[in-house]
């Protein structure tokens, strides 16, 4: 079943994608390899598996494993702020921030995809 048109978290998730590419810019060239390209793989990931959530018919498994990807991501930019790859604190606060507000709008999507196939 295709959707197109995109939830609320997609647009935040894409925005955030374009943050790390971004931010990655300015990291060390040690970091930028590392810690910088895994920051942007994962984070263009998790706006394909918020695409590929939207167009399913049962969104609670690529949901799940949405909560997944946001828990290692939010691991990973942690990861960056100890090692100093962040410029500055800032950048830090403002990455940490949005994915703690994707991991929010996942579980409401969730709870919402969870009560709507129990009804079904």
């Amino acid at each position: 079943m295709a959707c197109y048109e995109h939830p609320p978290i997609y647009k935040r998730a894409f925005d955030l994608a374009l943050y790390f590419e971004n931010v990655v810019a300015g990291f060390s060239r040690y970091h930028k390899y590392t810690l910088g390209a895994e920051l942007r793989n994962r984070s263009r990931g998790l706006v394909l598996a918020i695409s590929r959530a939207n167009s399913s018919r049962d969104k609670v498994p690529h949901l799940m494993a949405l909560r997944d990807e946001l828990e290692e991501l939010l691991l990973l930019v942690r990861l960056c702020k100890e090692t100093k790859a962040f410029k500055n604190f800032k950048s830090f606060q403002y990455a940490a921030g949005e994915v703690a507000a994707l991991s929010r709008q996942n579980e409401g999507w969730l709870k919402s995809s969870v009560k709507q196939s129990g009804l079904n």
